[in-house]
Order: structure tokens, then sequence, then C-alpha cells
């Protein structure tokens, strides 16, 4: 079901009493219920647990968890960053915020190692190898993915371009002789940039081929990109956890540099040498 709040809004009046009850509390207050489980939610409404089960099933879930991991998927694309705050507080106890983090990071990693395509990984790879010119974007929290991305790429390409905006006007001026034979790497999570999704509209029309890095098949990135890696960044907060996303861009990395092992060899000895005479970096 694509849009589950607006369903329920419409056939409200179609419901019995207690799965009314069920709707209007979940329309009310949808970034709580999306992390209740079915007993804490009859619960809240005043319900039996069954009946809650039971109303999942009425709307064409199977079993509440896929319910609750739908409403999960809207409020992290709906809500405001003060909402994500206010959900934050009351689910991380204040005196254990670094081990909450931590752990929760850490399953994010696992559960992405667990769900991504490894083909489509590997087309990622080999669009890269063979473009022409890459082009990476990424704005807001993205940005310095994106960043992170284009220094390492600049070491082992000499065609990369990162498109450094945060206004949709600039991105077509910076995206201007994009073409076939060319890749470009969009990355976005929730809340996704229109500007990203603009940029990578523009760049398969004119022919590229597109690799996205998101949070899941259900992103606009999706349809949009030849090649798609999916990486969990589930957030109960404000700020968005994009350590599994940066998992798979090191992987990225890592895959390309060892398909161009000659080249990036040539290319540090180079760097290491003029490292040395410039003092770049501290030696002890």
């Amino acid at each position: 079901m694509k849009d589950i709040l607006r369903h329920l809004r419409e056939h409200l009046n179609d419901l019995s009493k207690r799965q009314k009850q069920i709707a209007v509390y979940i329309l009310e207050h949808y970034e709580k219920a999306a992390y209740l489980t079915a007993t804490q939610l009859a619960k809240e409404v005043g319900t039996s647990e069954s009946t809650v089960v039971r109303f999942a099933a009425e709307l064409g879930f199977d079993g509440y968890q896929k319910l609750q991991k739908h409403l999960q998927e809207v409020a992290r694309t709906q809500l405001t960053s003060l909402q994500r705050m206010e959900l934050a507080s009351e689910r991380i106890k204040e005196e254990d915020v670094l081990s909450s983090v931590l752990k929760s990071d850490a399953a994010k990693i696992y559960r992405t190692l667990e769900q991504i395509d490894r083909s489509q990984f590997d087309g990622a790879v080999k669009s890269l190898i063979s473009a022409k010119h890459i082009y990476i974007t990424g704005v807001r929290s993205a940005a310095a993915l994106a960043s992170f991305t284009g220094f390492y790429f600049n070491l082992l390409f000499d065609n990369v371009r990162l498109i450094n905006t945060t206004g949709a006007d600039d991105i077509f001026e910076q995206l201007l002789r994009v073409g076939e034979g060319d890749a470009v790497l969009g990355m976005s999570f929730p809340r996704y940039s229109k500007n990203t999704i603009k940029a990578l509209e523009y760049a398969r029309k004119q022919g590229a081929k597109i690799i996205g890095i998101t949070d899941n098949l259900q992103s606009p990135i999706v349809p949009l990109s030849d090649y798609c890696l999916t990486a969990s960044s589930d957030t109960d907060s404000f700020v968005d956890s994009l350590v599994a996303p940066l998992s798979v861009i090191n992987a990225l990395i890592h895959s390309v540099g060892m398909k161009k092992k000659q080249e990036a060899k040539k290319t540090f000895e180079v760097l290491e040498t003029i490292w040395d005479e410039y003092e770049v970096y501290e030696k002890e």
C-alpha cells in the first residue's frame, strides 16, 4: 500500500468501531505508532492485540510487523526534524545514548549486508570503471558522502566531477555536458532531496548511466537508477544515520581500486613522493 494514511482517511467510515479507533490513533500519532508492538498499540487504543493483528490483515498486510514496517517508512520520509528529535527523546534514554546509537548503527550495517543486491553492486563497479566521465551528487546530509566518494575517486580516476550545489539551477549547469558513456552517482536518503532527483532525471534523459545509493527500494531514486545500492539508514532522531551507506561506499571504492590496481599503485607512488617533499603529513 503506497499511502496508508490517505487510505485510512478515505475509508475511515467503512471500518468497524474497534478498527476505527485504531485507524484514528494511527492517523493522529503515526510517528509513535510506527514503533509500537501490537500489544503496545492495543493498550494505547484500549482494545485487544488480536484486534490489532486483524486490523493489519484487513488492510492487506501479511502480519502486524509488515504494517509496522510500512508505518516506519512513512515516519522516516515525512517527519520533520523537530518531530524526529521528540521521538528520539522518548526512545533513547539520555544516560545510555552512546550504547543505544552505536548498537543501532552496527545493526544497520549487518542488515545492509544481508539485503544488498550483489549483482547491482557489481554492475555499478563496471559502469564506473568504463565511464568516460563520473559525476557525483548528494546534497544536505548526503553531501558528506558525496565529498568522501569524490576525494577517493579523484585518486583513482582523472574524469571525476563532484557536483557542489544546494540550488536546483546550479545542478543543470554542472551537468551540462553529461551524456552517453558517462556515469552519475547519486545519493539521497529520507527526507529525499528534490535537487538530487532532478539531477538524476536530467542525466538519465541525456543517456548517462545512473548509479543510486539510497535506503530502500521504495525510494524515488530507485526508478531512475540503472544500478541501485540500498543501505539501511533508519532514523530515530534528527540526525541522519549514514554509517551503513558509508560502508557501502567504502566497499565501492575498494572494489574499483582493486580493478584499477596497477594504475592506483602508480598514482600513490607519485603522491607519496609529493607528500614527503611538501611535508603534507606529520612524521615522527
